[in-house]
């Protein structure tokens, strides 16, 4: 059995004192159905003003990520699980993709079929309301506006892996892509793009924040991996846990991360 995550209370100051970046999953994590907390957002303004880059990585689309990129105090938003990136270059937004546009629209197709099949196997299957503003992928509602039980969830994503493609479940949605991005390689991406520096020497010297089963692999890559407290209700999915868990939920965990961090840096 997989070891459960400590109370961050417990994370040792001399960890946090060290963190030269946050990674942040976006919903449910910084937000509550669809909008950012305000604890959450006074706090990725307190990690700006300490100078610690925050990169978040989602797997909402391109088209909601917009706007978010420009009025949040972030590095930037790595939408669609790795497939696009957002950030603010010189006072003007700049959208960047990890597919060139050949490969883009090749799979625009082959990411429609699927979208139909999907719909017309599983009973219920919806797609996510904010599929306008998708380039990459396909997301199917299981909880935001619509609602799917794990079987059928289960479905959706084997559905969407017999058509060749990667399948994530998040708190919302089911999310498919071809492709070989997710969230690790869209963090490392923003990292060298905006910071010049490489992920993966400096990795146990960032934390990453989330609170779904598609934070699994960010949660295993990274020693400083934190769940939000509502990560519990995936309890029974979860195979690989973070190393610590937050008392608040969703902004006010992550508001409990960016205080202790502040905290252990002004005391180093």
């Amino acid at each position: 059995m997989p070891a459960l995550p400590r109370p961050f209370a417990d994370c040792p100051a001399e960890l946090l004192a060290g963190v030269r970046g946050v990674l942040t999953d976006i919903d449910d994590t910084l937000t509550r159905d669809g909008a950012i907390e305000p604890e959450a957002l006074d706090a990725l303004a307190a990690l700006r003003g300490a100078g610690l880059p925050v990169i978040a990585i989602t797997g909402r689309p391109m088209g909601w990520s917009e706007p978010f990129a420009r009025a949040w105090p972030v590095d930037a938003i790595v939408a669609e699980n790795g497939a696009v990136a957002l950030f603010v270059q010189d006072g003007a937004l700049r959208i960047e993709y990890a597919q060139d546009e050949a490969a883009r629209r090749r799979n625009a197709r082959r990411l429609a079929e699927v979208s139909r099949r999907v719909q017309r196997e599983v009973p219920g299957a919806l797609p996510a309301r904010d599929s306008a503003g998708r380039v990459t992928d396909i997301a199917i509602d299981h909880s935001e506006f619509a609602h799917l039980d794990d079987a059928a969830v289960a479905r959706v994503v084997a559905l969407m892996q017999a058509e060749g493609m990667h399948a994530t479940v998040s708190s919302i949605h089911v999310n498919g892509w071809f492709g070989e991005h997710d969230k690790a390689s869209g963090a490392r991406w923003m990292v060298r793009r905006l910071l010049d520096r490489e992920l993966e020497a400096e990795r146990a010297h960032w934390l990453y924040v989330g609170d779904s089963t598609n934070d699994q692999r960010m949660f295993g890559h990274f020693a400083l991996g934190v769940g939000v407290a509502n990560l519990m209700r995936f309890a029974a999915q979860l195979h690989t846990w973070p190393a610590w868990i937050t008392a608040g939920e969703r902004g006010a965990g992550f508001a409990e991360v960016a205080r202790r961090l502040l905290a252990a840096r002004r005391a180093a």
